[in-house]
């Protein structure tokens, strides 16, 4: 069972100015993947930061879509917001959907200058991410947008030495 949120991440949004980020959706589970994507674009737009949305069919497309951006984009961003939501199934589908999208994105995150934040649900049935979209969890779209504003922060932070 999930915590009720980071109470402290939501307090002080850094300022991130010019940043730019990028979203990196599924189209598997829209329902509920399109209700953390408006959570991530209500806490950017409030913090008056630019974003883009990629859409990829599935969870497991998801680093590679990230790769790709970062490798051959004109613009890079300061952050990647990975959103997607893969429900257990009858079959061993789901241990390997989701171990393969969540070691592409450790190995972005080790490999690349900018964070990617790890926004995929992986839950036992709708009920639970109906309950960390809308729900007792509230939508988990707003803490993934706030650690990127963390992140990008901390990155700025760092480079500078």
């Amino acid at each position: 069972m999930a915590t009720q949120g980071n109470k402290t991440l939501l307090k002080g949004i850094p300022k991130t100015k010019d940043a730019f980020i990028i979203i990196v959706k599924t189209e598997w589970n829209s329902s509920i993947v399109n209700k953390l994507e408006a959570g991530v674009k209500k806490i950017l737009q409030a913090a008056n930061v630019s974003y883009k949305t990629i859409t990829v069919p599935g969870a497991v497309e998801i680093p590679f879509a990230v790769k790709q951006h970062y490798t051959y984009a004109n613009k890079l961003p300061d952050a990647y917001i990975t959103l997607g939501t893969v429900i257990k199934g009858d079959t061993p589908h789901f241990d390997y959907v989701c171990k393969f999208v969540t070691d592409g994105v450790l190995q972005l995150n080790l490999s690349m200058n900018v964070p990617v934040i790890f926004g995929v649900l992986t839950v036992n049935n709708e009920t639970e991410a109906k309950d960390r979209t809308t729900g007792k969890h509230g939508n988990k779209g707003e803490e993934f947008a706030l650690t990127a504003l963390k992140m990008v922060a901390l990155n700025r932070t760092i480079q500078k030495g």
